[in-house]
């Protein structure tokens, strides 16, 4: 069996089931080995219940004990509630399963077994919720094994994917992982296992220090290859001579003077940078860093209008429809402040035919000088007449690829990158290889920081109360929550229900206040609409799923909430928090944690005590620590499988300085070696629709 082979290559796999797969994204056999687990479930030895108190909300134990009399079921709604009681040490524990009927019959009454669950409290009653059911031999093989957990779709599932692992690995035609990519030097120099114990290692790992070092060996090797095309990228790039110099305009000096503020000094730093690139001889690729709320976007602004008054098109691509929308209204008013003649057009998947035809035939004719949209700007019916400017925001949202496939649309023109991910300048340096980087280190003077608080669910009704007197002030308010709707196995809030029963708390507060929810699975339209009826304030308090995370600015809103705040990274509720903060007024942030223990306690503390995303981004790794990793992936940033940018960074520089070492003695990449290497960039580069990094 080869790794290119399709799917139903492994036994047992037939083309019914390869549709499941496929779902997934694995088509190949490749697609499979480099599934990789999300996390791991170590099964640890049973804990006595009467040790077990509220404060364990949350936790995932295991409890070993006996059923005393037959479970009982009973209907709530259209819910099937199945319960009992464990005798545990002398101490007696609720257990409840959801929708599990059949668990009646498997439990006999009087025999002893290891229940493993979560314990959630409710009130001082705590009881054991949905657990998984084990004969003590079957548990006492699992115990201090490794159990991969892999990313689901619907009809793929655990038990198919190990199987066909398995077979793929282990059956009658073995996959052949005899050729490694790496040279057998490096992988001596930085003490890499071989590729087919690291792939095999990674989804059945013996004990840590086989999974410790499968999952070092995928990381280096995924960071390797990452740098490695970005160094080819960047060479290729300083021997292109630009083909439209954008020299420097009054335009927008007009501009700036037509701000209502001032920019920072950060600010005019990195203006000054990108407007000499535009106007130079060779073709600009400039990495734009910042903070959230740190003022990127009049950057971005600006050299679309030096763009358009050396008659030439630019193009701003964002990773949402609200946040494209928002841009393009924005552009527009500043272009009437400054009486500026320039024509934006906003180009989105969801526009309805005409309007997509119209924007492509102003693009094509060059009657527009600016196009500002999503994913939408590279489909293959987009023509630009003279495209000079690309600038993508949120640069960890698309894939290198997409920003080259926006690139190629024009003849060599000059590439902004715009990044709120708190990547420290040294990283940056690495994983941005390509690019010149600029970071503004400073936030405009107008903006006070945002006062920050983390407290339990039951400092609700105060955060209601705090919400109602700013919405009486004349300000707004978001709701973050994690789920649309709800799950029977998850306790968590949901944006649905949440905002029925905010309505109905807020109102007996203070009449007059309208709530209302956003999720990602509405239709763009609806999405639109939404926001657009807050942004007016006619809606006071948005109920929202992270849909609002990236770039939405509503300056009057004041106060962001966060339920359950625990279920988030750090990364994504510091972006979340720079929703607020944008106006004038005092802003603040309530994180509302639904699981009680100081470990959730004193990571999101690390927020409360700054604002400062590089500083938390620190801190998170400090208090974690890189060991605590394995195969989670940590960080969503730059859609890395296995890799995190903050917990991996030696590793991370490892690769940067193997990839500059082989460079350097193969430029060409012409030796035995060398070969294997591109072979292998090119396959990673035709698959980049699944794993889109490269």
């Amino acid at each position: 069996m080869q790794e290119s082979s399709p799917i139903t290559a492994i036994k047992g796999i037939g083309p019914k089931s390869a549709e499941n797969f496929q779902k997934a994204g694995i088509a190949t056999v490749q697609d499979l080995i480099s599934y990789y687990p999300r996390t791991y479930d170590v099964c640890e030895d049973p804990v006595p219940a009467g040790g077990l108190t509220v404060f364990d909300d949350g936790r995932l134990v295991a409890v070993e004990g006996r059923i005393e009399r037959a479970l009982s079921v009973r209907y709530l709604r259209s819910i099937k509630i199945t319960s009992g009681k464990i005798l545990s040490g002398g101490v007696y524990l609720d257990v409840t399963w959801y929708n599990m009927p059949f668990i009646r019959s498997q439990v006999r009454p009087g025999a002893v077994y290891v229940f493993r669950g979560r314990i959630r409290a409710k009130g001082s009653r705590i009881f054991l919720q949905q657990p998984k059911v084990y004969e003590l031999y079957e548990y006492e093989q699992l115990k201090k094994t490794y159990q991969p957990v892999y990313p689901l779709v619907r009809g793929l599932t655990e038990n198919a994917l190990r199987k066909a692992l398995r077979e793929a690995f282990f059956g009658a035609d073995p996959l052949d992982l005899s050729e490694d990519y790496l040279p057998p030097d490096m992988l001596g120099k930085y003490d890499l296992a071989p590729r087919k114990d690291a792939v095999r290692g990674i989804h059945f790992p013996n004990d840590t220090q086989t999974l410790q070092m499968a999952r070092r060996r995928l990381v280096f090797e995924e960071f390797f290859f990452f740098i490695l095309m970005l160094k080819q990228m960047r060479e290729s790039r300083m021997h292109r001579k630009s083909a439209c110099r954008l020299l420097p305009a009054a335009q927008t000096d007009q501009v700036l003077g037509s701000l209502p503020y001032e920019l920072t000094g950060a600010q005019l730093r990195v203006w000054k940078e990108v407007s000499a690139d535009m106007a130079s001889d060779a073709v600009m690729a400039r990495l734009i860093q910042g903070d959230v709320g740190s003022g990127k976007t009049i950057i971005a602004f600006l050299a679309l209008i030096q763009c358009a008054a050396n008659d030439m098109q630019g193009a701003l691509m964002v990773p949402t429809e609200v946040l494209a929308r928002q841009h393009y209204d924005a552009f527009c008013r500043l272009c009437q402040m400054a009486a500026l003649p320039y024509e934006a057009v906003l180009l989105t998947g969801s526009l309805k035919v005409s309007q997509k035809r119209a924007a492509y035939e102003k693009l094509e004719s060059g009657s527009a000088s600016v196009v500002i949209g999503t994913h939408a700007l590279i489909t293959e019916k987009v023509a630009y007449r003279n495209l000079a400017l690309v600038i993508t925001d949120e640069q960890h949202r698309f894939g290198v690829s997409q920003r080259e496939t926006l690139e190629s649309k024009g003849r060599t023109p000059h590439t902004i990158v715009m990044s709120a991910t708190p990547i420290p300048r040294t990283l940056a340096v690495i994983l941005y290889g390509d690019l010149d980087v600029s970071v503004i280190d400073e936030m405009p003077a107008s903006r006070l920081p945002i006062k920050n608080a983390v407290v339990g669910a039951s400092w609700r009704p105060k955060a209601y109360q705090f919400i109602a007197r700013q919405v009486q002030e004349g300000h707004q308010a978001y709701v973050i929550c994690p789920m649309v709707e709800e799950s029977e196995e998850i306790e968590a809030e949901n944006v649905i229900d949440y905002a029925q029963s905010l309505q109905k708390s807020l109102q007996a507060l203070s009449g007059g206040i309208t709530v209302e929810y956003l999720h990602g699975r509405m239709k763009a339209s609806e999405k639109q609409s939404v926001m657009d009826r807050f942004a007016s304030n006619e809606i006071q308090v948005l109920v929202s799923t992270t849909v609002v995370e990236v770039g939405v600015n509503v300056p009057n809103a004041t106060v962001m909430m966060v339920e359950n705040a625990e279920r988030f990274g750090l990364a994504q509720l510091h972006q979340l928090r720079g929703r607020v903060g944008r106006g004038s007024a005092q802003s603040y942030c309530i994180f509302v944690y639904g699981i009680e223990n100081d470990a959730v306690k004193k990571r999101l503390d690390i927020l409360a005590s700054s604002n400062d995303g590089f500083e938390i981004a620190r801190k998170d790794l400090e208090l974690r620590g890189p060991g605590e990793l394995f195969g989670v992936r940590q960080s969503g940033e730059l859609n890395f499988q296995l890799a995190d940018i903050y917990a991996d960074a030696p590793v991370l520089q490892a690769a940067g300085d193997a990839a500059a070492d082989l460079l350097r003695e193969d430029p060409d990449l012409s030796s035995k070696y060398g070969q294997q290497v591109a072979r292998h960039m090119k396959v990673l580069a035709s698959s980049a629709g699944n794993h889109d990094v490269l």
